[in-house]
């Protein structure tokens, strides 16, 4: 047989299967579950029936029904106006809390493992002492001696959450600090701020945005645990934690006012759980690898 031959053959031979990986299924799941909650509170105020604090007496406790699909609480207020309203409070405090973790812890992490030494020891004792204490215990303090309100959560769960961010920085510093890449940029004279921007913050961005995914679910968990307790959005603006509180007085006679807020948070957490394991697993070159 001729190479013509050959050729021709390969020619018509049919092309070879490329295999195309689709995404992770939890983190479409993950990440279609939490959009749709996201734009459930960003258009509150269009889907809302109700405005969220007002009260209709003659329809205290109500079962859903086509005027209240969800209910009403003990003061007659729609539950899925106060439910949709309610959102905004525990996504914008957790998810607030997290970025200023993350943008902070971040910072103290890869400055701890560039410098090492004295400012690695102190910064990592530090660390170490708010590891040691569970976020929420940290958090409640913290609010307690703030204040309640929006303000004082978010630097309470941000800095209950900012130990672990930190730990993440610095090691992926440590890994790529004696690297030649960055061996490299300082024989030519790079600034240290640069060294740090462009030549290791980018090693660090696949495992702080899954860490970021993985304490969010946590930052909401401790909002809504914080509004149960009084500490958080202050009455009569609604919150799911503030909402399950209320309704605990009056579950006697009807449980949708618990219901809703403990069923809203279940697949809140949910979401971002799937959307974390997702992140983790496509972000991860060694389960990538394995997948492969």
């Amino acid at each position: 047989m001729t190479q013509t031959d050959l050729q021709g053959e390969a020619a018509l031979a049919p092309p070879a299967r490329t295999r195309i990986k689709l995404p992770d299924t939890r983190l479409l799941i993950g990440a279609t579950g939490v959009g749709l909650i996201v734009l459930l509170a960003l258009l509150a105020p269009l889907l809302a029936p109700y405005d969220p604090n007002a009260q209709h007496l003659a329809a205290r406790l109500r079962p859903p029904s086509p005027q209240y699909p969800l209910g009403t609480d003990h003061l007659g207020r729609d539950l899925l106006s106060r439910l949709l309203y309610g959102l905004r409070p525990s996504l914008l405090s957790g998810l607030a809390a997290v970025m200023l973790a993350g943008v902070f812890g971040t910072a103290i992490g890869v400055v701890a493992g560039y410098f090492r030494g004295v400012p690695d020891a102190l910064i990592g004792r530090v660390l170490d002492l708010l590891i040691a204490w569970p976020a929420i215990f940290i958090a409640l303090a913290l609010v307690l001696l703030l204040g309640p309100g929006p303000t004082g959560i978010v630097i309470a769960i941000g800095l209950a959450e900012l130990p672990v961010f930190a730990r993440v920085a610095r090691a992926v510093t440590l890994a790529n600090t004696g690297l030649l890449h960055v061996e490299a940029a300082v024989s030519i004279g790079a600034s240290t701020p640069r060294i740090m921007l462009r030549h290791i913050l980018p090693f660090a961005i696949p495992p702080l945005i899954v860490q970021f995914a993985i304490a969010a679910p946590q930052a909401v968990i401790a909002e809504a645990s914080l509004s149960f307790l009084g500490l958080g959005t202050q009455p009569p603006d609604p919150s799911l934690g503030a909402m399950v509180s209320n309704a605990l007085l009056y579950l006697s006679r009807s449980i949708y006012g618990a219901l809703v807020p403990i069923a809203t948070i279940a697949v809140l957490i949910l979401c971002l759980t799937l959307l974390a394991d997702g992140l983790q697993e496509t972000l991860d070159p060694k389960r990538r690898m394995r997948r492969g």
